[in-house]
């Protein structure tokens, strides 16, 4: 059984863009984009499951789709390590900031099962 991360790795959906990871690892963050897990084209419930499997937050832009997921999973009692919601209209840098501070914020334990926008 996985010991549960004490900080939070970030997997990011394949709408945001991976420039982000980027300016997030410099800073010591765990980042994995849905390139990297070769998972581009899977659904949104896939990738939630993914992320969640590895006990990795993801970040997405996808709203919508994302807070229905949030909302199923907490009515079929299925874990994930959280969904954080950014806005598009935020420069990578700016959302960088604003990651930087949640990352910094919260525990992996205090965001999983949680929905944040960031």
């Amino acid at each position: 059984m996985t010991e549960p991360a004490l900080f939070i790795r970030l997997y990011l959906d394949e709408d945001v863009s991976v420039f982000l990871a980027q300016l997030l690892r410099p800073h010591g963050f765990e980042v994995l984009t849905t390139r990297e897990a070769q998972n581009l084209g899977s659904s949104d419930a896939a990738q939630l499951q993914y992320a969640g499997a590895r006990q990795f937050a993801i970040l997405t832009h996808n709203r919508c789709d994302f807070e229905q997921l949030h909302e199923t999973a907490l009515r079929d009692h299925r874990p994930h390590a959280g969904i954080l919601i950014a806005s598009r209209r935020a420069s990578d840098f700016e959302l960088a900031r604003r990651i930087m501070t949640v990352l910094d914020t919260f525990t992996a334990e205090e965001v999983a099962n949680q929905l944040l926008y960031v």
